[in-house]
């Protein structure tokens, strides 16, 4: 049983596509989400308060998705944090670079409620490994 007041993270530079993202995650019981414009911001938000899961864009001004995948990874007291990226790079060389780089999940745009749900059943399932 998934912890419905996990705290997360919607990173993405399409405010519309932060708010799909944060009305999927309420419809599947979680409505604790925050949102940040792009990975500067989120990793500034990542450092000065306490989230359990980041679901982010890859193409964002400032810094990209994959960028942040790399910081959080990168850092001692972040790198625990499940990343899930959500994505329109569809190409195989993206996904492989994504979980080179340490993404907990992947997900391509468009995508449902189900897809979602399923996705984050799988990396909640890991980490309880």
């Amino acid at each position: 049983m998934t912890d419905k007041n996990l705290r997360f993270l919607v990173v993405d530079d399409f405010s519309t596509m932060r708010r799909i993202v944060r009305n999927l995650l309420k419809e599947l019981g979680y409505g604790n989400v925050e949102e940040a414009e792009d990975g500067q911001v989120a990793l500034h938000k990542l450092k000065s308060t306490t989230y359990d899961f980041v679901v982010t864009d890859w193409n964002m001004p400032n810094m990209t998705g994959i960028e942040l995948l790399r910081a959080v990874r990168a850092d001692a007291t972040l790198k625990h944090l499940p990343v899930l990226m959500i994505t329109a790079e569809a190409k195989k060389e993206n996904i492989i670079e994504a979980a080179q780089a340490g993404a907990s999940g992947y997900i391509v745009k468009p995508f449902t409620a189900a897809t979602l749900d399923e996705k984050l059943g799988k990396i909640f399932q890991n980490l309880n490994k």
